[in-house]
């Protein structure tokens, strides 16, 4: 997935009531804001102008040309003067791409020694954007609106974590996700409706039988695999057991055959995102718990247990976060460590939790997993370094989907834990544990969740309001009482409008 091969599209509204020279000025300003934007820095997607438009048909023939254009990811809109909001509705109309309204003006201050009714006339977004504001929230649209000068660093981040959140809303509109076996039995959270996740989310989610990975892995070859191993041995340490000579060293060997299988079968199919499942393993010699991690840090969206929504998130919100420090991965909340102000919750999982979210180098080690009926498998043991973040998850609530999302402060453990063989976070969900356990669960929030160092509530807000579905956030400011209270007036909204 690469940002080059995706932009956002600026438009600016005017009229030609102000005459010819008016439509020069509005043009020469806009090109040069777009340049200015462009040189900013900040933005992680080319912002293309595609001039200004001045009558219906100009609006419905530019909002047609971005929805029918491939890399056009976004629409940004800015009315420079006065622009009847009227003409916008044809083009709004048959627009389904995200938009961004940004309220600005070209020059910074007042002139206050040379204003005149020229300069009046010219200069209207004041009141340009109200008028356009207005018929977004009459054809109920969707949209983020950015308000201050476009030089302002504030402006230009805020307009960039948009920018994210299309990209990766493009990517989910081709997302195909491989489903290994279904999830697991009994489990409620993990299951939803396929169907109405395709139609509103944009991903597709195929099944296919463990057995189809395993003819792939019968022709690895052992070049592939020993290459594979070289690497390894480059970026991890290995434990005393698993070193070449030693029993375990074939229970690597066999994890590498397996990640090579695992990362061509999804190639192959152009999948983005996966799940697995322990009880699906057959012909396989280990669940392929280090492949699952590495290919996590590639960039693809798992899910364990056939979680397939939070595979699909991760993926999203890897995306969003592309190139951004701090890292993204698949956890699970674990067991409880009660501890006054810092009461703590230890997320982990069976294997499979992405490297990216830590500062040490990570141990290959290889232990019993005690389910599943395999051989040991291989893991990369880690513990994630200290941070703000946020976990997030999608639920199915039948007649709509919600997202959660829960601020946390990801902290050092307070001992080592050298018996535990997995990777590990240690976490205190915001406000504290008891009120961010308390909320979630009164939410009906899953066990698994996507983490991220790296964004804010803002692309969450974003990412929630391009979907069009549910957001519960809990931070430091939740509180039961409020939550119960938001969670009430929500389900009052979706009755009336489903």
């Amino acid at each position: 997935m690469e940002y080059k091969n995706m932009e956002i599209w600026f438009i600016t509204g005017a009229q030609l009531l102000y005459g010819g020279d008016a439509v020069v000025a509005v043009e020469a300003h806009s090109q040069a804001m777009v340049e200015g934007l462009n040189q900013s820095g900040k933005l992680p997607l080319k912002l293309v102008y595609k001039g200004t438009v001045n009558s219906s048909s100009e609006v419905e023939a530019a909002f047609k040309e971005a929805g029918n254009a491939k890399l056009c990811a976004g629409i940004i809109t800015w009315m420079h003067t006065f622009s009847p909001a009227k003409m916008w509705i044809k083009g709004l109309q048959s627009y389904h791409k995200p938009l961004l309204h940004l309220h600005t003006q070209f020059n910074r201050e007042i002139p206050w020694e040379a204003i005149d009714m020229d300069f009046m006339n010219l200069n209207q977004s004041a009141h340009g954007d109200r008028e356009f504001g207005h018929i977004l929230s009459r054809m109920h649209k969707n949209r983020k609106v950015v308000v201050g000068h476009w030089t302002e660093a504030n402006v230009q981040e805020r307009i960039a974590v948009w920018m994210r959140v299309c990209a990766a809303w493009a990517d989910a509109r081709e997302m195909t996700l491989v489903r290994f076996g279904d999830n697991m039995n009994q489990v409620a959270v993990t299951d939803g409706d396929r169907l109405e996740a395709e139609l509103r989310l944009g991903y597709h989610v195929d099944y296919y039988g463990i057995g189809d990975l395993a003819e792939v892995k019968d022709s690895v070859t052992e070049d592939e695999v020993n290459t594979l191993l070289d690497e390894y041995q480059a970026l991890y340490t290995f434990a005393g057991n698993c070193r070449k000579g030693t029993g375990n060293y074939e229970q690597i060997r066999h994890a590498a055959r397996l990640e090579i299988a695992l990362g061509r079968f999804l190639k192959e199919k152009d999948a983005k995102a996966f799940t697995t499942n322990f009880n699906a393993l057959h012909g396989l010699n280990q669940l392929p718990g280090l492949a699952c991690q590495r290919l996590m840090a590639e960039g693809y969206g798992f899910g364990a247990e056939g979680d397939w929504k939070t595979a699909a998130l991760m993926r999203t919100m890897w995306v969003m976060a592309k190139g951004l420090p701090g890292g993204t991965s698949f956890l699970e909340d674990y067991t409880y460590h009660f501890n006054g102000e810092k009461s703590a919750v230890l997320q982990a999982h069976m294997l499979e939790v992405s490297p990216e979210i830590t500062a040490q180098k990570p141990r290959l080690e290889v232990h019993p997993l005690g389910i599943g009926g395999k051989a040991d498998p291989a893991r990369l043991v880690f513990t994630a370094h200290p941070g703000s973040g946020w976990a997030a998850t999608i639920v199915d609530m039948g007649n709509r989907f919600r997202m959660i999302a829960n601020k946390v402060e990801v902290i050092e453990p307070e001992a080592a834990l050298p018996k535990l063989p997995v990777a590990s976070a240690l976490w205190i969900p915001q406000p504290d544990l008891e009120t961010g356990a308390a909320a979630w669960i009164l939410a009906g929030g899953t066990h698994h969740t996507s983490f991220s160092y790296a964004l804010t509530r803002e692309f969450l807000e974003d990412y929630a309001d391009v979907a069009g579905i549910e957001l519960l956030l809990i931070d430091e400011e939740t509180t039961i009482a409020g939550f119960k209270s938001e969670m009430k007036l929500n389900e009052v909204y979706y009755l009336l409008n489903k």
